[in-house]
């Protein structure tokens, strides 16, 4: 069981993912995120895997809000069991594995996530469904999405 996460300067999104299934997602405070990492659990179960969406330095000039999130990262890594294990995750690696090109934008990649899933629930997206007729990926929203694609990302990875 992987818990793959999109970190943020405050809150980042989460998704709990097993055998192509996603077990838990949402947003949390990161002092949350920290406690669910540390205790080695979620509502689904033990974790067995850690992967984390990286920052990349492309030449561009950078905020407080990218160093912040660094530092989040870096708590992270070191709260996990074994933080030699983390995987780090680049955003890149995650448009080349889901679309095929660097260039990829957000409405690619979800719609790329998208497509890996059965269209089981109701509504106009089956893949999410509705409360009566939940899809596999309901309750996947905000960046729950980018934890989603970083654990379909590390998961591929670890399997080549």
């Amino acid at each position: 069981m992987i818990l793959a996460i999109d970190p943020g300067t405050t809150q980042s999104g989460y998704c709990v993912y097993e055998d192509g299934r996603v077990l838990d997602c949402g947003v949390v405070d990161n002092d949350d995120m920290l406690e669910i990492i540390e205790d080695g659990g979620t509502v689904a179960g033990t974790l067995s895997e850690l992967a984390i969406e990286m920052i990349a330095s492309y030449g561009m000039a950078v905020g407080r809000e990218v160093f912040e999130t660094c530092v989040w990262i870096g708590r992270f890594k070191q709260a996990f069991r074994d933080p030699e294990l983390v995987r780090l995750i680049y955003r890149r690696d995650v448009k080349l594995h889901l679309c095929g090109s660097p260039q990829a934008k957000d409405p690619n990649i979800r719609q790329a996530l998208l497509d890996l899933f059965p269209r089981t629930g109701g509504g106009k997206t089956p893949q999410i469904g509705t409360k009566s007729q939940p899809g596999p990926l309901y309750g996947v929203s905000s960046h729950a999405w980018a934890a989603l694609a970083v654990a379909v990302t590390a998961t591929a990875k670890a399997a080549a």
